[in-house]
């Protein structure tokens, strides 16, 4: 008698850019549609699901999240768990499966842990990302708030608002901030928010007082947080590391005319190309620590060696192999989530921070396949 195949459960976890996870806001959902018909296509029993989880907070909060929600999942039908990490979802599942490792209201940690069979992360920023520096200070927290309202505007409507964007990247321009600067943020802010209904306007004000609370995660994911996150989170034997790896070219002429003429996504290329020379700043290159297997197909995805200074836009490019590298691809921090510019497709694709990287529907289709063949494997 043939036994019955196990069921193959995939859990995406969002990163610090999570906010866009608040009620309809998934910005998950093309990657959760496609591994789910992927899935239907080769009759794989099975689920895929979103962990919902707090932007901001410390990353041994939001793995015991992760740890909560593969209990969820197992709980209702046996099978393994594939974990998906974007960003710093990627540490939340490393944490999580570290043997020994000790979480906040978190029984039969070990129990749930023996269940996932695979971690792949997303531009996680294993080394560390010179970006969550800079969002640690109280301006930049005041700016993290309002990127992410950007964020939440754009793939709600489908349009830029570009007045907050320019003001944002004049701002991140700037060798020194002005003293109004925190004044005038919050001004934007609201103008922004007034655009929303009432009701919606309450529920994010709401979550973004109660994230304001909590910005432990930016100060762990620096460089210097994550040395000591690495000398004290172990892989679990029995389980396959993972990593995608995303690297745009260097913001110039040449990504600015690929943008195109619209002066939305010029200005969310200036944004992009502000990110980027903030990201840049990694401290220390780490392609010698790399091995063999690490290194080829980087080679033959970017036709060299990434440098210390590569990035997406919000991780450095060297920061995010961890593993096996499944897949590495030419796309900004969100292109692989599926935002990027073709809103012509059903469902439609938004892209609110334009890297000029000309991520398609292919590139995020095969990287996908990738993924999926991967945790099939």
């Amino acid at each position: 008698m043939q036994a019955k195949p196990t069921r193959q459960h995939v859990l995406l976890v969002p990163g610090f850019f999570g906010f866009a996870n608040l009620g309809d806001f998934a910005y998950f959902a093309h990657v959760r549609d496609f591994l789910a018909d992927l899935w239907r296509h080769h009759g794989i029993d099975g689920e895929v699901h979103v962990v919902h989880t707090w932007p901001t907070a410390s990353l041994a909060k939001r793995a015991t999240r992760v740890l909560q929600a593969v209990a969820e999942v197992t709980g209702r039908a046996d099978g393994v768990v594939h974990l998906i990490g974007h960003s710093s979802g990627g540490l939340d599942a490393r944490l999580f499966l570290s043997p020994g490792v000790e979480l906040p209201d978190a029984p039969e940690l070990e129990r749930y842990a023996q269940k996932v069979k695979t971690a792949v992360s997303l531009s996680s920023p294993h080394f560390g990302s010179p970006l969550a520096g800079f969002l640690t200070s109280v301006l930049g927290q005041q700016i993290l708030r309002l990127i992410s309202l950007v964020t939440i505007y754009t793939l709600r409507t489908g349009r830029v608002p570009i007045a907050a964007v320019f003001y944002l990247v004049r701002l991140l321009s700037l060798k020194r901030l002005p003293l109004a600067a925190g004044t005038l943020l919050n001004q934007v802010y609201r103008d922004l928010l007034s655009d929303f209904s009432h009701d919606r306007r309450v529920a994010l004000d709401a979550f973004f007082v109660e994230v304001g609370h909590d910005q432990d995660l930016l100060s762990q994911i620096t460089p210097t947080g994550m040395e000591l996150f690495n000398g004290s989170t172990f892989d679990r034997p029995g389980v396959r590391y993972g990593s995608v790896v995303t690297c745009v070219p260097s913001p110039g002429l040449r990504s600015v005319w690929a943008t195109g003429l619209s002066p939305f996504r010029q200005a969310t290329h200036a944004l992009f190309a502000a990110f980027y020379r903030l990201t840049a700043r990694m401290p220390r290159d780490r392609s010698s620590a790399l091995t063999r297997a690490q290194l080829a197909p980087l080679e033959r995805a970017y036709g060299r060696i990434p440098t210390v200074g590569d990035n997406d836009g919000m991780v450095p490019t060297l920061s995010q192999v961890w593993g096996d590298v499944v897949h590495a691809t030419w796309g900004d921090h969100l292109d692989a989530l599926g935002h990027f510019y073709l809103p012509t497709h059903v469902p439609p694709h938004f892209d609110w921070l334009n890297s000029g990287a000309s991520f398609t529907i292919g590139d995020f289709e095969r990287l996908w396949t990738d993924v999926a063949n991967y945790l099939l494997a």
